[in-house]
């Protein structure tokens, strides 16, 4: 099956139903070699691109993932990424915000980690954990100054929208392209997961009792995911939705997704002057 990153994006303004939205599609791989083949076609093409990104310095590339407990960020993050530069790359990951981060708008402590020209910055979770898990949970919002009285008939989300997008606008003006993907992932195939978690010593470490709590929400992150998708996909700064339950069918259609969003930049090497040439031939000289 021929990749075609249109089938999982979200347009502009378009209500979400996630229901509507399959987590399993046929894969794009009919074997176990030919994934691996496919993977690593896809990974080799993008180390170019990102070398040539990296020597262009004209713009910065955000990737951010989001996605329930096993959705596979960490996974497709380590496998799409694997050939990349790391002088070329930064990942961050966001977890519950600190005292200090706390004190601050929600968007200081990513901001921070915006990347430069020449780089990927990957985030793994982001600040849309502001308008997905806060929402879920609305008594973390007292810890960011907001009194009871306050968050009552406030429209606190489609505000929080407004600045999102009103950054990811300015960020997009100013040459970083945004790239978001959301790992749809089915109820099922998440128990199956933390199963597994339990059952693999291996990877007991990964499972902790607030995993359980928070499935318990399934439906409100849901609802969550599906305000959020609708109003934060942009022209510019688009989602994708990608069906999860298959970790390596999500993980070729996600290097696509990034490989394709690299060609688009038009990107080259930076041109040598007639005099920057002779001196180079000159130093070749030398050097025979």
């Amino acid at each position: 099956m021929k990749i075609t990153p249109d089938d999982y994006r979200v347009p502009p303004n378009e209500p979400v139903d996630l229901s509507q939205r399959p987590t399993l599609v046929e894969p794009a791989y009919d074997s176990k070699k030919a994934y691996k083949k496919m993977l690593q076609a896809q990974v080799d093409e993008l180390s170019e691109l990102q070398r040539l990104h990296y020597a262009s310095n004209k713009h910065a590339l955000l990737l951010i993932f989001q996605g329930m407990d096993t959705a596979g960020k960490d996974g497709a993050i380590r496998h799409v990424m694997s050939g990349v530069n790391p002088q070329g790359c930064q990942v961050f990951s966001f977890k519950q915000p600190s005292t200090e981060e706390l004190e601050h708008d929600f968007l200081w402590r990513t901001t921070k980690r915006l990347p430069e020209r020449g780089r990927i910055g990957i985030f793994n979770r982001s600040y849309y954990e502001e308008v997905l898990v806060v929402r879920v949970h609305p008594p973390l919002l007292k810890a960011q100054g907001f009194s009871a009285d306050a968050i009552a008939g406030h429209p606190i989300w489609e505000e929080r929208f407004k600045s999102i997008t009103d950054l990811e606008a300015h960020l997009h003006t100013n040459g970083t392209r945004v790239i978001k993907f959301f790992l749809h992932l089915s109820k099922e195939e998440q128990r199956q997961r933390f199963l597994a978690r339990i059952d693999e010593p291996e990877k007991n470490w990964k499972f902790s009792t607030a995993d359980i709590k928070d499935r318990a929400h399934w439906d409100d992150y849901m609802r969550a995911y599906q305000a959020c998708l609708s109003a934060t996909s942009t022209e510019q700064s688009p989602w994708f939705v990608i069906p999860a339950d298959d970790k390596k069918n999500a993980r070729l259609i996600i290097s696509q997704i990034i490989v394709d969003s690299l060609n688009n930049l038009n990107m080259s090497y930076p041109k040598v002057s007639a005099a920057r040439r002779k001196e180079l031939l000159k130093l070749r000289e030398q050097l025979e």
